[in-house]
């Protein structure tokens, strides 16, 4: 037991050492050398490092996952779903996956009649098949015959651009940028096989690129390579119904919900469906509808992080993105990293002023914490509310850290840092004119809190020009001690000789007097408080002897104090 007090008096003494040194070296301009340490971290973060970018990411995935008006996936937007139970069901008469293409042939012809508005492929034909040329064949018969399907190219790594026979202007759709496209740069890309749909021009990349995390929280809405357009597949449907298609080369999603939460129709079920010579399925099922033909199956691999999900099927990516395109509400996410930048420091010195100029510690809690929740306030509203996400997840983040920090150095050292004119008198050599100034309130001990008298020593503290100090004093004790029970003390000391210094101190107590009124109501109404002050000046001895001084004043003061109450009953 023994041990463990001298270890804790030990650490509260290497406590109360290091935070006097760190008020005597940095004093209040610790806060300023701070901020100017975080301005310079946000230049280079808004230049070169982007290290809250990924701040902003994690805060976006929790709001948009989290929001409260979630916009409804379009109806009119259909999955069939290759899943693992089609899988299952079909490999009894066509095998595991990839089945004969006349299966897929066949499943146009039978969506076809019931007039669907685009049928699109999630599915990449890369190879032919050799096994079963015939049915190859009568896939390509079947899309040769449409005029709404649509099917996805696959961009490969660039790096393998040169092996590549590919030039841009080979494939459909593809348009020069801008007048210098290179004519001869070739582009590795991965087309369908069939010529029925090359021939159709209705093709598309279908590429989801992740953010660094690996989570996909954007979708491309084209390619620049080599001064050419190449439209992903959403892009390419846009075009042909004549939605509008966005400026930027990708767009940030504006999710529908969790995995899901489009309508998924069994492929299989569809198929036999279709097939059967009863139906059950309503024969108006797919009409002037848009629809998807991808995989939820594990098993096929198509399934990606989102901020809604770990396991979101790519399909479904592909159906929200055809979604924003169509319905132009997708998330705009203006860069802003100027402004980005300004609020920044806007948040970290403004801070920085308030710890500087000890406005209190409690009025600076409660502008901060509440300019934070507006800000993010407004981060939420716009994910709600708007199309365009506000993103000042960053701003908001650096103000938090520099204020944590200046928190708790400010804890540290703040006794130290206060005005004290007890520790300016040791400071000080020769005779010094002192001034104490008591201000004393007879009042029910559960009507004033300490954060009022909090607000109110600071009001004190900025009134008049003179330099003073001023504490509270809360102690409980009885008999004479009682007198400075909800007490405030103020005090002010000048050279002997400074005759001037005395009336401006003189003139300064006044204001404090004239003042206290207005900023006790300020604090609290209550008629029945009654409010007594003294004045008490001495000369006192600056050096080693002042804080001796000081108490014998203390002494004196409220002695005369007692003295006078006494006489004036």
């Amino acid at each position: 037991m023994n041990l463990n007090i001298y270890f804790t008096n030990r650490l509260r003494l290497a406590y109360s050492k290091s935070s006097a040194l760190l008020a005597k070296f940095w004093q209040k301009k610790f806060y300023l050398y701070l901020a100017a340490l975080f301005t310079l971290f946000a230049v280079l973060d808004t230049v070169q490092l982007h290290i809250i970018s990924g701040m902003r990411q994690q805060a976006f995935d929790a709001m948009v996952r989290y929001r409260i008006i979630v916009p409804k996936p379009d109806s009119n937007i259909v999955i069939v779903d290759i899943n693992e139970a089609s899988l299952a069901a079909m490999a009894k008469d066509y095998g595991r996956w990839p089945w004969p293409r006349q299966v897929l042939g066949e499943f146009i012809e039978q969506v076809e009649k019931q007039q669907p508005k685009a049928i699109i492929f999630d599915i990449l034909f890369s190879d032919a098949d050799i096994y079963n040329p015939d049915s190859d064949a009568y896939f390509d018969s079947a899309v040769a015959a449409t005029n709404n399907t649509y099917f996805p190219l696959l961009r490969l790594d660039p790096s393998s651009d040169p092996l590549s026979l590919v030039k841009p202007a080979m494939i459909p759709g593809v348009v020069p940028l801008f007048n210098d496209a290179q004519p001869e740069a070739t582009v590795a890309v991965v087309l369908p096989q069939f010529p029925a749909a090359l021939k159709s021009g209705r093709l598309g990349l279908h590429n989801i690129y992740p953010d660094a995390d690996g989570i996909v929280r954007q979708y491309i809405v084209y390619r620049d390579d080599y001064g050419w357009k190449l439209p992903s597949l959403p892009a390419r449907v846009a075009r042909d119904f004549g939605w509008s298609e966005p400026a930027a080369q990708s767009v940030l999603l504006n999710w529908r919900g969790p995995p899901f939460s489009y309508k998924y129709v069994s492929f299989h079920d569809v198929f036999m469906d279709g097939g059967s010579k009863e139906k059950k399925r309503p024969q108006d099922e797919f009409k002037n509808k848009i629809v998807i033909i991808g995989s939820t199956a594990p098993s096929l691999f198509d399934i990606k992080p989102t901020p809604m999900s770990k396991m979101h099927p790519g399909v479904e990516i592909l159906a929200t993105a055809i979604d924003n395109f169509k319905h132009n509400d997708y998330l705009r996410f203006p860069e802003a990293r100027v402004v980005y930048f300004l609020l920044t420091l806007c948040i970290i010195w403004a801070t920085a002023w308030g710890f500087y100029n000890n406005v209190g510690r409690s009025k600076i809690d409660v502008l901060f914490g509440a300019s934070q929740f507006i800000l993010m306030g407004i981060s939420y509203a716009s994910i709600n509310f708007a199309d365009t996400y506000i993103n000042i997840t960053g701003p908001v983040t650096l103000g938090l850290i520099y204020f944590a920090i200046a928190r708790v150095y400010s804890a540290a050292t703040g006794k130290m840092l206060e005005q004290s004119m007890v520790r300016y008198s040791t400071e000080r050599e020769g005779e010094l004119h002192a001034t104490l100034l008591l201000i004393r309130l007879d009042v029910a001990q559960n009507i004033l809190t300490d954060a009022m008298m909090e607000k109110i020593r600071y009001g004190l503290e900025n009134t008049g020009i003179e330099q003073k100090s001023v504490e509270v004093l809360r102690g409980y004790q009885k008999g004479l001690w009682d007198l400075f029970e909800k007490t405030f003390t103020i005090s002010w000391i000048v050279n002997q000789e400074d005759a001037n210094g005395a009336a401006r101190v003189t003139e300064d107590v006044a204001a404090v007097i004239a003042a206290f009124p207005q900023l006790l109501s300020k604090c609290i109404i209550a008629p029945d408080i009654a409010v007594s002050w003294f004045v008490h000046q001495g000369k006192i001895s600056g050096g080693k002897e002042a804080r001796d001084c000081w108490r014998v004043m203390f002494a004196e003061a409220l002695l005369r104090w007692n003295e006078q109450q006494e006489k004036a009953l």
